[in-house]
């Protein structure tokens, strides 16, 4: 009998035929037939194994995943200040769940938090017949008919960042992604009382009464009241533009040489107030300074020592999450329904700054580079 390959013999093994069977099979002539034939068996078996793995994993053919195919649906995020450099990781969150999902997204809303242009985008996405929609409720009363309109409509909405007043969400959303707004006041306001004995204070807020950002104020005073401490804490707007702020808080400065300390309750006036603090050295004078998010020039001042912390509220998450729970919603014909989601409060200080600095990422959005980050060391308890 000549040599048979191993992986014949094997294949033909597989068939279950008897001593005689087996050996007129693999001799003589019909050793062509039997390698054919083994081949055949070899490639069926794994076709087998193929169905029977997307059989036993749910596929239901050839979606993201093991989901079956589904239209490449299309969402659409509506924001209030939609050049803002605060959302470039929350675009890149939408981005990438759009990527993962196989679906789409369109970025629209209001450069300057006007909020009839928010409407206006809004409206427009209703009628363009939108898949689902994420918007920012800045106010809590002027999107209440569009989300009525697109809900009885069948067009799935969540907010994201901002969610009306405090204990009134102002829409019939189905959920709200983003930071709880009036604790991250109240912590800022805690930690404000924690640095300061006493003295003048100021709070820029870019857009007052924008409920994206009012909340925090009015926390962050009632944590002040709260402690006690002879704080003389005032607000002031900013301007929703990052040059605006900018030379509204070098000139309030200037024009308030007793200040003790200095705050924001947006990215934008938090870089400026990093800034405007290194620029007139003021903490030689023993001016405290702080306030939100991760722009890069605002962690370069923290590490500077210009500014003592910034809060992170996760902006990638505000992106990758509304578009996960909308597509499992139009997915589950909406029986899988957006639950709530608190995107958290990370106070960063010069002590755990440098992961920021050093790596730059998507998740911040210093960088547009899809990587794979690794740590180490313990993880800090919370």
């Amino acid at each position: 009998m000549k040599k048979i390959d191993p992986a014949v013999e094997e294949a033909v093994d597989t068939l279950g035929l008897g001593d005689v069977a087996r050996r007129r099979l693999l001799s003589g002539a019909g050793l062509v037939s039997a390698t054919a034939a083994a081949s055949a068996l070899l490639a069926a078996c794994s076709s087998d194994n193929k169905s029977s793995s997307q059989k036993s994993s749910g596929s239901g053919g050839s979606g993201a995943g093991d989901f079956p195919e589904t239209p490449k649906w299309k969402f659409v995020f509506v924001n209030h200040v939609t050049t803002n450099p605060f959302f470039t990781p929350t675009q890149y969150g939408a981005q990438d769940a759009c990527a993962l999902l196989g679906c789409s997204f369109q970025w629209t809303g209001s450069k300057d938090s006007v909020v009839p242009e928010m409407v206006s985008a809004t409206n427009a996405a209703i009628s363009a017949k939108a898949d689902g929609l994420a918007v920012a409720v800045v106010d809590k009363t002027a999107f209440k008919q569009p989300v009525d309109n697109a809900l009885n409509a069948g067009i799935p909405v969540v907010s994201y960042n901002a969610d009306g007043a405090r204990g009134n969400p102002g829409t019939s959303r189905l959920a709200y992604i983003g930071q709880d707004l009036y604790v991250s006041g109240y912590q800022l306001g805690t930690r404000i009382a924690s640095l300061m004995t006493g003295g003048d204070a100021v709070g820029f807020i870019a857009t007052p009464g924008s409920l994206n950002i009012q909340p925090r104020i009015d926390g962050a005073k009632d944590a002040i009241k709260a402690s006690g401490k002879p704080i003389n804490f005032k607000d002031v707007a900013s301007g929703a533009e990052l040059p605006k702020e900018l030379s509204t808080i070098d000139a309030y400065v200037q024009g308030h040489p007793n200040l003790k300390g200095i705050f924001a309750v947006d990215a934008g006036s938090t870089e400026a107030i990093g800034k405007t603090v290194a620029k007139y050295n003021l903490k030689s004078k023993g001016v405290v300074a702080g306030g939100f998010d991760l722009n890069p020039a605002t962690l370069t001042a923290v590490k500077a020592g210009n500014l003592d912390f910034t809060i992170d509220q996760q902006p990638y998450l505000q992106g990758f999450l509304p578009v996960q729970y909308l597509w499992l919603y139009k997915l589950s014909g909406g029986l899988v329904a957006p639950p709530e989601t608190n995107t958290g409060l990370l106070f960063v200080t010069k002590d755990n700054v440098d992961p920021y600095l050093t790596t730059k990422t998507r998740f911040e959005g210093s960088s547009t580079k899809q990587q794979v980050l690794s740590r180490s060391g313990p993880i800090p308890h919370k």
